[in-house]
């Protein structure tokens, strides 16, 4: 809300009591992550802000609500620092369903998944959908899309000179995810996002993982405030005494927590303070069992930090770390009223959530009817690729039977492919996939009718024995990915997609086995979260039919074309070795 002289001297007579608070909680402990102590007090609410807290009688008129905080402790509310919710396939509304409850009251985003299929128009639809919405989102303008060397093919390239544009926006809080390869390659659109962000005084958001030595050193240099992607407690360790924040990052298929937190409780206490969290990106389906931030409390608790400093790493340290913390991150005077109401600090369990003011979920449930919007045609998923045939998804080899010896991609987490060489068959001029040796076809198509890119290459890991799978939804780009064990199903996959405007599904023998749709965008669904959750469990399981044993085989699959981690990636431009930052052919040699 956009502030004002006549707003403020509201806000100040709330704050001195000259004017009655609309509510008032009373009888509850307040964890005051400012000065780290636990004491009885009750909080004044005037509006959507905290108007007094401790003894706030004078505040109460004859027509404050009084709520009974019945004991429980009052908890800010909390701050995932880095999330890209689309990964969950859910909406901002029905995202907000999902982690609301569970007390995650702010988040830090970029909505670049929305930016790569509708550009700066649908971005300009979600920033107020999240209006009506009881999650805020801190919106940074990612420093360039796409983020992928080389660059691959998205509906809207957000450059510098956008960056020029939307930097002005209220809605920009800082530059998103600025990934290092590009600062220290010195790419223009990058260094004039950085350089417009240095003069309007915003924020750099990082994202260097593996970053150590000279490479940190330089990244630092370009101005970049912190980072959220560690892959060991040392890397935390040194980027924290290069003057990083840290965020660490639990997430549904990268781990980071139990290991990152090792640079607190075993290296540094010290470093605490400057330690915040994030989940990156997460399922419906682990939203819902486990929670959000709340289960990261709880998971840094177990791992030995005191229940304080986790809240503290929920809160205020993500505030301060992002300068948002005169608005969120503490129950302070001035501050927004995200309150949780939480049964102990042993079990963390958040039984009521307050946002901007409003009492809004109970037993991890919002506890009003929240509607997504109608979408425009611009957010109306709708995949711009012509129908495929089972030859699209067959690689070519230069003999005509015979052996070739091939790189394939090999997946050693969600984000990590290296090398394996195999030998394959190659049969009427068609490389054969190998289901014996785990070696799958992936292929890339271009879906925003720009090219008609389509890159094909090899991948292990997966371990199908047949069938095939497909998401319109697969981040940082969002063109349409397919794996399989043969062409025919590739194709069945890919053309259900394109027919259906978007979303997730396995194919075997010609058969669609599961389907999730995913029409805004195609990437993200309005379905209620419980049922999103669902059709994740059944499209998990389509897979492990087909003979995966990975965690998450369809998220796997959907990450193959981020390539900002070494050491490969596949995006419509084709196989990516990302340590080298080219192209490559996957066939290495043909055999005698």
């Amino acid at each position: 809300m956009e502030m004002t002289v006549e707003r403020l001297k509201e806000r100040v007579k709330a704050g001195r009591g000259l004017v009655p608070a609309h509510k008032v909680i009373k009888g509850g402990q307040l964890v005051n992550v400012m000065s780290a102590e636990i004491y009885p007090a009750d909080i004044a609410i005037y509006n959507e802000m905290i108007a007094a807290v401790g003894d706030v009688s004078a505040y109460i008129g004859k027509d404050t609500e009084i709520i009974d905080a019945k004991g429980r402790f009052l908890v800010p509310g909390m701050i995932d620092g880095h999330i890209h919710s689309e990964c969950s396939k859910l909406s901002i509304t029905s995202y907000a369903k999902a982690v609301v409850p569970r007390g995650t009251t702010s988040m830090v985003s970029g909505l670049d998944e929305y930016i790569s299929v509708s550009g700066l128009e649908g971005l300009r639809e979600v920033l107020e959908e999240m209006k009506k919405s009881p999650l805020k989102v801190f919106w940074g303008a990612p420093f360039k899309t796409p983020y992928t060397i080389p660059e691959s093919t998205v509906t809207y390239n957000f450059t510098k000179d956008t960056h020029k544009e939307v930097q002005k926006w209220d809605e920009c809080y800082g530059v998103w995810e600025t990934v290092r390869e590009f600062v220290q390659e010195e790419d223009e659109d990058t260094l004039g996002a950085i350089a417009t962000a240095y003069n309007n005084r915003l924020p750099v958001f990082g994202c260097a993982p593996m970053a150590r030595g000279n490479d940190l050193n330089g990244y630092l240099c370009g101005g970049v405030r912190l980072d959220h992607e560690s892959y060991d407690h040392e890397e935390v360790v040194e980027k924290m005494r290069k003057g990083m924040h840290m965020l660490i990052r639990e997430s549904s298929v990268t781990h980071f927590l139990a290991e990152n937190i090792k640079a607190v409780t075993e290296v540094n206490p010290y470093f605490a303070r400057r330690v915040s969290f994030c989940t990156d990106d997460v399922t419906a389906t682990d939203v819902l069992s486990k929670g959000h931030l709340d289960n990261v409390v709880r998971l840094a608790m177990k791992a030995g930090v005191d229940a304080m400093t986790a809240i503290q790493m929920a809160t205020i340290n993500s505030a301060e770390a992002y300068r948002i913390d005169h608005l969120v991150g503490s129950i302070c005077p001035g501050r927004i009223a995200d309150i949780l109401f939480v049964d102990s600090l042993e079990n963390f369990n958040i039984e009521e959530v307050m946002t901007n003011g409003k009492m809004v979920a109970k037993n991890h449930k919002l506890s009003y009817e929240l509607k997504a919007p109608e979408r425009s045609p611009i957010l109306k998923g709708k995949l711009k690729c012509k129908l495929t045939g089972k030859e699209d998804f067959e690689y070519k080899a230069p003999v005509e039977s015979g052996k070739v010896r091939v790189l394939s991609m090999d997946v050693k987490g969600p984000f990590v492919r290296k090398r394996r060489d195999v030998v394959l068959e190659v049969k009427e001029g068609i490389v054969q996939p190998d289901t014996v040796q785990d070696v799958l076809m992936v292929s890339v198509l271009e879906r925003f009718g720009k090219n008609g890119n389509k890159a094909l290459a090899f991948a292990s890991g997966w371990k199908l024995k047949k069938g095939a799978m497909a998401s319109s939804a697969a981040p940082d780009d969002n063109n349409l990915v397919v794996m399989g064990a043969n062409a025919e199903d590739m194709s069945i996959a890919a053309n259900y997609l394109i027919e259906q405007g978007g979303g997730q599904v396995v194919v075997c023998d010609g058969e669609i086995k599961e389907f999730l749709p995913l029409p805004v965008g195609g990437i993200v669904t309005d379905l209620e979260p419980e049922e999103v959750a669902a059709r994740e469990k059944r499209i998990d399981q389509a897979a492990r039919d087909l003979g995966s044993d990975l965690p998450d085989p369809m998220m796997y699959m959907f990450f193959l074309p981020i390539t900002a981690i070494p050491d490969y990636a596949i995006t419509d431009a084709g196989p990516v070795d990302y340590v080298n930052l080219r192209c490559f052919d996957p066939i290495l040699e043909v055999l005698k």
